[in-house]
């Protein structure tokens, strides 16, 4: 993760288990009309694998063990932060190139479904360690003001479409498991055609900002706006 900006596990999940979290992905992107969709957290994770996984001493250790590597010290809470991402329709579109730094520290990425042909697969795209963990949370959020907004986005889209920047494209595959440090790695998923499936679990773990009043407003804002996205999408579908 230190060098190469990520690392893998390949074959994380069995067949049967993958099979397993593709059904829960088809109930709710029929749901959801075909179109994106967002869980954080809820009870559509907590019954499915993911919620056995998060819950799983083995895994948590490896969390908490890459965390404590990362920064020397142990993590001020131990709360797992999951999502079920799916990227599908004309509304996944407008989720695609959203280039951001996590809050937490540590990220790990379990693709259910992923688009193996064409050009527009949703791969990630990632600038790896460009930055180190903060010493203040107002710098912190001064930072992701800076590059978390519609036009400079848009800026480093236009300057990777040009060759300008050039950031690492991960292709993923579908039951492996990708570990990188999303809190110092600014990171996107490109594109998906409209008429695939981009379906991803996320697990954020390691706030070095936790505790602070600004740290919860983001969490708050962040959910509020996946509620938002999940809810247009939906309206759109009907």
């Amino acid at each position: 993760m230190n060098n190469s900006g990520y690392s893998c596990i390949a074959n994380f999940l069995t067949s049967e288990q993958l099979s397993s979290l593709r059904e829960v992905v088809q109930t709710e992107a029929t749901n959801r009309g075909g179109e994106y969709f967002a869980h954080h957290g809820g009870e559509v994770i907590n019954r499915s694998l993911l919620g056995v996984l998060g819950a799983s001493p083995v895994f948590r250790e490896l969390l908490s063990g890459l965390y404590r590597q990362g920064t020397g010290r142990t993590a001020y809470s131990d709360k797992i932060y999951q999502v079920l991402r799916c990227v599908q329709g004309g509304s996944g579109r407008r989720e695609s190139n959203c280039f951001h730094y996590d809050a937490s520290l540590v990220t790990v990425l379990l693709p259910i479904e992923i688009p193996q042909q064409g050009t527009h697969r949703g791969d990630l795209i990632v600038f790896p360690n460009v930055r180190g963990v903060r010493s203040s949370v107002l710098f912190n959020v001064l930072e992701k003001t800076l590059l978390q907004n519609r036009l400079t986005r848009s800026w480093i889209t236009a300057a990777i479409r040009r060759g300008w920047l050039r950031p690492k494209k991960l292709q993923l595959v579908p039951g492996n498991l990708y570990l990188f440090w999303g809190y110092r790695s600014l990171h996107a998923n490109e594109p998906c055609d409209p008429a695939a499936r981009r379906a991803t679990a996320i697990f954020h773990y390691g706030d070095p900002h936790a505790g602070s009043l600004a740290t919860r407003l983001i969490l708050k804002l962040n959910q509020r706006r996946a509620r938002r996205a999940t809810a247009a999408s939906a309206q759109r579908a009907a």
